[in-house]
Parts: C-alpha cells; structure tokens; sequence
C-alpha cells in the first residue's frame, strides 16, 4: 500500500493523506503539536501554514522564553494541557499529587504502523494493514511523568480521521484526570456555523444548525448514555454550507455514554473544537503505571456538504464499525407484538399473529416485553430473567418452535441492566442495585439501574442470558434500556474513585455485550433504549441496527429519520409500520405512506397482523414483496437526502447503487391545499450519462435530466401522501 503517512524531519511536519483528503501538522517551538490543516488532499506542503508570530497582550509566553510573538494562547494545537497561559477550553485537565493544575504536553517521537490498533476495553473502527495506517504521536509532561499518546489513522478509500488519546502515569505518584478529550481540532477565523442533533425520548435527533459566535458553546450528555436529548455527533461546516456544497467537518464520538463536544471561539475569532467523555462529575484516579483510554472521534471531511460528509460515515460504520456475519447481510422483516399486545398476551394469542405473519411473508416474530418472571405491566420483575409460567405454561422453547416451524424466525426483548425492587435478584442482592449510601434511590419507570462495576454484576447478567440463549432456539435479541442513571455510586469502589462510576458502567457495559456477542455470533442484536435513547456508532460496534425511535408516526418518523441519516447508514436503523390511528400521535397516516418511510430503513411491522382487513392485509403482502425487491438497495445503496422535512411541507431522500445502475426515490408530502404549489424532486447521484427508465411507468430519462431537470410532482388531494420511484439503468 502507498503511503497515507509521512513525516518530513527536517521541517518536523507530519502529512496524512489519502486520494481525498490531507491531514497536516507540525512540531512546533518548545515540543508543542500545530494543527495547520485539514481538508480537501493537497500533493505537498512547504511550510507556508506555520503560524504567525504576533506580540498578543494578556497572551502569555514560554518559560523562560523572551519572545513574546509565540504564545499558547493563541496557537492552533493538536491537543492542549491545562496550566500553560492558554486560556482555551482544555483538552486534558489533571491534577498533580502536590495539588497543582498543569500539564505541559511536548512532544517525544511518533510511530507510524499500518492497519489500526484496537482501544483497550472500548469499541472503535477497525481496519487491516493494506486499509489504513496509523500515526502515534507521544507527548510528555516532564514533571509529573504523565505521557499522552495521540493516535490518529487514516484509511485508504474514506475522507476521514479517527482520533484517541491514551494517558499513561510514568511517574511516581499519582494523578487525578479531571477532563480527558479524545481529540482537539482549532480552526483559524473563518464564519461557520455548527450542527448538533438534540432531541427527546420519542422525538430523536433534529438538526440544530446555529452559528458560532465568541463564547463557550457546549452539547452534551449528563444521562449515562448517549442519550435521546443529545446526540454524540456535531458537524462543523462554513456558513453557506448545504447539502450538496460547501466545506464540512463531522465529528462523531464512538461512545455510548456521558459525552461533551465544547466549541469555543477566542478572543482572535479562531474556533477550538474539544470532544470526548464529559467531565461532569468525572474524575479518575490515575496511579503510577497505570493508563486511561480515552474513546475514538471519526472527524470526517467533506467538500461538497453534508451528503458527501454522511455517505463517508455510513460507509466507515458498514465497513469498519459493523462486525459479524450480519455485517453484510440482508437483515430479515420482522413484526414486533408491543403495540398489538403490550403486556396482555398468552401463547395462543401470540400463534395467530405468527400465523398471519407467515401468511403474509414476514420472516421473524419477535417476542417484546412481559415474557418473564410475572410481568403483566412495567413495575415487577426486571432481573429475573426465567420465563412467566402463566403466559408460557410450556417454556418459551415451545413456542419458540412453533414460530420456527411456521417457517419465521424468533426473536425476544430483554432488558439485561436493569432491577425491579420485587425481584429475586434483588431480594437476594440488594448491594447489586446502584444506590447513594444513606439516601433513598430514584425510580425512573418504576425501575432501577444495576451496578455494571461490579464484576458479580456482569457476571450474572452472563450467566442469565446465557441459560436462555444456550437452548439455540433465540435468532435475535432486542436489548433495552428504558431508563438513564441516576444515584451514581458504586460499593465497589473507594471515595476516592466515586468519579469513575459513570466511565466503568460503560467499559462493563461493553464488557457484557463483547463477552454475549462473540458467544452467541448467529443472533442478530438490535439496540434500543426507549428507541433512540442510545443511538451511537459505539452501540454499533456490537449491534448491527438499533430502533431508531419509540415514536412510530410515520410523518413524525420523517424527521427523525432524516436527523439519524446524518451520520448513521439505513443499515443501522429500524423502523416498523404500525396502527393507526398511531400510538404515539394519535394521527392517521395512509398504510402507504407507512410503509414508504418504514421500508427506507430495516423494515419491519408493530401491529397486530389479526386485527387488519382483508385489504390491509392485501397492502401488507404488497409492501414485504416490494422490500425483499428492493431491500439490498435500501440496506447497502448510497443514501442521498433531497429534502429537509424541517424546512418545507415535503421530505424526499434517495437510494442509489454503488453501480449507480438504480436508484430508488421517496417523496412525503404533508399537508394538502386547496390551491396546490407545483413542486419539483430533483435527483443526485446518479450517472449523468447514463439513461434511466421508471419501473411503474417505462419512461426513460437521462441521469442528467433526472438530476438537472428534474420532475413535478403529482398534485395532492389528500394529507400525508407518499411516492416511491423505482429507475434501473437500460442500455440503447
């Protein structure tokens, strides 16, 4: 493979770059890392970035340095210590064993190896030897001891930069990390804005787009989890930036918990931008020897806006984020019975709905909650993970083979991390429930959080699942997370440490999900956390798709859908056609329209299949025949956003091959008027030169003409309309 690193010693500069994009830095006077550039490739670099030297007042200098134009302060860095006259928010925050806050970071040496190291204890990308190189830069504070190890890889065919720190205590005594960044990127004056995706349960992932202005900005999450509120992705990008033009830098956290993105703009207009864990009550104790992996940041760079900088993240996520061997494979259709059933069902009632699902094509039931212990409504039993001998007097094998036997899949919901007060577990183990000593905890849907610090803790989430999932009869597993944490404390651990809850749910979160995934490689897992509630490309990492919102309105979906698109490939996430009028909104969607946003993701249904009409079920047979058509399009194509629901009465994205030989077209529109505006879709990613016929109605177009021209769309009489154009490439 051609080298995608190289550094020039002479000038100590340091070059990344790929066909697509160049990442470049240099080590700069008194061992400290310049950032002078990222972006569109460049074929070599001179030396003309190295930053100007200019005399600032109240911008302080080197020690023992007389030169007061080269200031901290002001210098565009890779990754900045605290306590060295740089007044901008910092990447990395210690405090020493005497009590000091300082950490001068300089610069020893660099290592370049192919492939992509693994992060102890924490999902990231993946990569071989002949797929991308790394960069390990290591930085020293002299006093102290404490080293930072910065990793940056670059892979071969993707515009994009995944960035970690690792700090190491080389010293004698200990440290107390108070902040520590996966990554730093500043940015000289330019006028752009920043995208974030804030949200709430049941309404995910919105873009926010405002503009930067001077000041700390700060998007995060304080929940214990990426969370529905905020999502772990913001996007920095010029101000006339749109979706198919203008520079854009995406950076995504591969994290699944508490996350911070800090934008701050100084006092000279330039931009600092700091991601990672977030230092709310965080603080970890660091003792000689010992090190603290910080999670991966994918920066992405785009050139021609935000679709080019999402397909480069749906294309990392499928290929270096995704494992397993449903990595490529085209995911099943499914029926969920929580909204036909909810808590009230027996064995007999769920056979007719997996009757009807195999009459209609459908290829996994999925079995929700109120299976186990004697759960008939959300308050009992969570931790006990053994079957309701009143809904399932046989086990839930026998009805497992049952669902087998009618040709379908089986798939069950479990919610493995947390604890009903009523259950055994917690008769027997109280200490197992997280918990302030003294105080009372709090309940948040009548549930509690179990204390994944605690090795017995992982150990019997385990081993329970394990009894079931060793049976073989289990195809999928939803896994769920229907509260955030509160009363953070862990008996495991010293006062000292209490800062280190937060972190060490996660890493024994990802402990479990490591151990059950690589055990039990042919089940499918999906994600889910009330829906969106833990939407990450961390998540991803051990499951292949994740449910993208509790929120099944169809129209509501749009938005959410779009939001998610920004960074997250269909591949990843699900949706489900349900009943109207919907669950969550009350409104009434046409089953069309239903299908057409469900089947522009992993498809699938959350109805009770016995309860349609026979025409219904005519429009059901119709939309599992279509998806199985036009699903390896849908789960494996190029997506391309057309039009922002948020921003008009209509929606439109797209799916194209990587062939570029078809192409599959969704427009929604919302409302219906009297006196109608005409409206035009027009197309993107298609070959301008080649031609393109309309499966429904045969007519051919050129790509140019369906992406310059364009074409009307029909003229609504009703609301909520949706219509789906299928083009396949023909030769003359």
């Amino acid at each position: 493979m051609d080298k995608l690193i190289e550094f020039d010693e002479k000038n100590k500069v340091f070059h990344l770059h790929n066909d697509k994009i160049s990442y470049i830095l240099s080590v700069e006077e008194g061992g400290y890392l310049s950032h002078l550039y990222f972006g569109k490739k460049v074929n070599g670099y001179h030396g003309q970035l190295r930053y100007p030297r200019v005399d600032r007042g109240f911008s302080g200098n080197l020690p023992e340095s007389l030169d007061r134009t080269y200031s901290l302060d002001s210098l565009l860095q890779e990754y900045s210590g605290v306590g060295n006259c740089d007044y901008r928010t910092p990447a990395l925050d210690l405090q020493n064993a005497d009590g000091s806050f300082a950490a001068r970071l300089v610069y020893q040496g660099y290592e370049i190896t192919a492939g992509k190291p693994k992060l102890e204890g924490l999902p990231a990308s993946y990569a071989n030897a002949d797929e991308a190189q790394t960069l390990a830069l290591f930085l020293k504070d002299a006093i102290s001891g404490v080293e930072v190890t910065l990793l940056y890889t670059i892979f071969k065919e993707l515009a994009i930069i995944a960035r970690s720190a690792k700090v190491t205590n080389a010293g004698f005594e200990s440290v107390e990390l108070k902040k520590v960044a996966s990554m730093q990127l500043d940015f000289i004056k330019q006028n752009m804005d920043v995208i974030s995706l804030p949200g709430a349960h049941a309404n995910e992932r919105h873009i926010q787009r405002e503009a930067i202005g001077q000041g700390r900005k700060v998007f995060e999450s304080r929940r214990g989890a990426s969370s529905h509120q905020m999502n772990s992705f913001i996007a920095v990008l010029e101000h006339n930036a749109d979706e198919f033009s203008g520079e854009v830098y995406g950076f995504d956290l591969v994290y699944s918990g508490n996350h911070s993105f800090e934008i701050e703009k100084d006092q000279f207009e330039q931009t600092r931008v700091v991601a990672g864990i977030n230092d709310y009550n965080f603080s970890w104790h660091l003792e000689a020897g010992e090190s603290f992996q910080a999670p991966e940041v994918l920066l992405a760079f785009s050139a021609n806006g935000l679709n080019e900088m999402s397909q480069n993240y749906h294309e990392l996520i499928r290929e270096h984020i995704v494992r397993g061997k449903f990595k490529h494979k085209e995911r099943e259709i499914l029926v969920n019975n929580w909204e036909a059933t909810y808590f009230e069902f027996n064995e007999d009632k769920l056979k007719t709905i997996v009757d009807d699902a195999k009459d209609l094509g459908i290829e996994m039931f999925v079995l929700d909650d109120g299976w186990f212990g004697h759960r008939d409504d959300d308050n009992t039993s969570l931790g006990d993970w053994t079957v309701y001998e009143r809904k399932f007097p046989q086990g839930i094998k026998h009805f497992a083979d049952y669902v087998h036997e009618q040709g379908l899949k089986f798939g069950l919901w479990f919610e493995p991390e947390m604890i009903s007060i009523d259950s055994k577990l917690y008769q027997k183990h109280p200490e197992y429930l997280m918990q302030v000593p003294g105080r009372k905890p709090s309940p948040s849907r009548n549930q509690f959080i179990l204390d994944l610090t605690q090795k017995a803790v992982r150990e019997n989430v385990v081993a329970q699942l394990s009894a079931l999932l060793d049976g073989g009869f289990i195809d999928y597993i939803k896994w769920d997370m229907n509260r955030h944490i509160s009363d953070v404390y862990s008996v495991s651990l010293p006062k000292q440490r209490q800062g280190e809850v937060y972190h060490r749910y996660m890493l024994g979160l990802y402990e479990i999900l490591e151990t059950l995934t690589t055990k039990y490689p042919d089940i499918l897992w999906e994600g889910c956390s009330g829906g969106g509630g833990r939407f990450d490309t961390g998540y991803a990492y051990y499951m292949p798709q994740s449910w993208t919102s509790d929120n099944t309105d169809a129209i509501a979906r749009q938005t959410i859908q779009y939001g998610t698109s920004l960074v997250y490939p269909p591949s990843v996430f699900t949706a489900h056609v349900s009943a109207v009028p919907n669950h969550q909104t009350g409104r009434v969607t046409p089953f069309e329209t239903r299908g057409a946003v469900a089947m522009s993701a992993v498809f699938g249904y959350e109805l009770d299949l016995t309860q349609l009409t026979a025409d219904e079920k005519e429009a059901v047979k119709e939309q599992v025949k279509t998806y199985k058509k036009i699903r390896p399009l849908v789960q494996f194509g190029d997506f391309i956003r057309l039009k922002d629901p948020a921003k008009g009465d209509q929606c439109a994205w797209m799916f194209v091959s990587r062939d570029k030989n078809e192409a599959l077209v969704f427009v929604f529109d919302r409302l219906a008027s009297a006196q109608p505006t005409l409206t035009l879709t027009k197309l993107a990613g298609l070959d301008p030169a080649k031609n393109y016929q309309d499966q429904k109605t045969k007519a051919v177009f050129s790509g140019s003409e369906l992406m310059e021209l364009g074409f009307y769309d029909p003229v609504k009489r009703h609301d909520f309309t949706a219509d789906m154009y299928h083009f396949k490439a023909v030769t003359d």
